[in-house]
């Protein structure tokens, strides 16, 4: 098993990278995602395994440390616990104080999250290339306790803290972000039209 000290960051967030060691916490539930990942599965269903593989072995916020759990008043921020030698998945903790959003994006690969603290808010979008647009979709909010998973294509969306707490989710990315820089593919800045 490796640690990987690097924090991955998007618009809106601050960079902070303390070295750390695996967090307690952690071992089973990289081993379960071990042994999903192992399957190659197509995305769809790696991501509803890994989902299950994390309702079970859902940590608890301690598996940040002290001074991450805080959040920054700047913007969310986005903390590497873990990456599979090899490149197979990474392990990554997201901070966000009340109110702070990511901008609408979608992703590299699949993508598991479950919410440790608080309440996220994530609004799905589809690209309208005929208008020009994105059109709202659903939205759903998720809270302690919930998980979810998705596989691109279909995974444009946008996260909010929409609590009065700061709010802690774990993300389990098929890739190594330390790698890549970033689970995102692409950020869309379109207007937003009515469904």
């Amino acid at each position: 098993m490796r640690a990987r000290s690097q924090t991955t960051t998007l618009p809106g967030e601050r960079k902070v990278d303390p070295p750390r060691p695996v967090p307690s916490g952690l071992d089973e539930l990289i081993a379960a995602v071990r042994a999903v990942v192992s399957r190659q599965e197509d995305w769809r269903e790696t991501a509803r395994l890994v989902a299950a593989e994390l309702a079970r072995h859902l940590p608890s916020p301690d598996v940040l440390g002290p001074e991450q759990r805080l959040g920054h008043p700047q913007g969310y921020r986005s903390h590497l616990l873990y990456s599979e030698p090899g490149g197979a998945f990474s392990i990554v903790g997201l901070v966000w104080r009340p109110g702070q959003v990511t901008p609408i994006h979608d992703h590299v690969t699949w993508c598991v999250f479950g919410v440790l603290q608080g309440a996220e808010h994530e609004e799905l979008f589809v690209l309208d290339e005929e208008r020009g647009c994105l059109v709202e979709v659903g939205a759903k909010t998720n809270r302690e306790g919930d998980v979810s998973g998705f596989a691109p294509p279909g995974d444009i969306h946008r996260v909010r803290n929409v609590g009065d707490d700061t709010a802690i989710s774990i993300h389990v990315y098929g890739t190594d972000v330390s790698r890549i820089g970033s689970s995102v593919r692409r950020y869309y800045d379109q207007a937003v039209a009515a469904s």
